[in-house]
């Protein structure tokens, strides 16, 4: 095996034998949230905790239009149909206009090929395997919707502004955050 290909794998590696599980990014500080109520006085300036920045309350939290699996399903049934409910309009007519130019090629082949049966053409081998390639590319649109509408599900709130960059010795990326108040 190359040297130079070794990262890769190993990273391919790590990522099939992790198990997917909830981020501890991703879960609620619950210990962190403040009381809102008016009557309830804040803390002194010189608390220890005057320096923690406040976490919002559960009620306040963003959570995503669809669960990530009613997304997947709904593109699984309708490719696109989950990216819209997600916002991601452009996303889910590609997935749309994919499905109609694998569906009419579907059919354009098999009308074809009953016109070289009526014939009795020495290609129906090959329209055959045209027309089963175009049930594959269907058949493989629906489900990469579906799970590419899984994973916009998971991914909704992440902020559009990542930037990837060529570097010396790889790829990086950066995404800017907001000034700290």
């Amino acid at each position: 095996m190359s040297v130079s290909r070794w990262p890769g794998r190993a990273v391919l590696l790590a990522c099939c034998v992790m198990r997917a599980g909830p981020l501890v990014a991703q879960q609620p500080d619950t210990a962190a949230v403040r009381s809102t109520a008016p009557d309830q006085a804040r803390p002194a300036a010189t608390d220890s905790t005057a320096h923690t920045r406040p976490v919002a309350p559960d009620s306040l939290l963003l959570n995503p239009p669809i669960t990530p699996m009613g997304a997947f399903f709904r593109s699984l049934a309708v490719p696109g149909w989950g990216q819209a409910t997600l916002g991601r309009k452009l996303t889910g007519g590609i997935m749309v206009a994919w499905e109609g130019v694998t569906l009419g090629m579907t059919i354009k082949t098999s009308h074809e090929l009953a016109y070289y049966e009526n014939i009795h053409s020495p290609n129906i081998p090959a329209k055959e395997q045209e027309r089963q390639d175009w049930l594959v590319l269907l058949v493989f649109n629906h489900l990469f919707s579906g799970l590419e509408a899984y994973v916009s599900a998971h991914l909704w709130d992440f902020p559009p502004d990542l930037r990837l960059q060529a570097l010396p010795h790889g790829v990086g990326g950066s995404i800017p955050l907001p000034p700290v108040r």
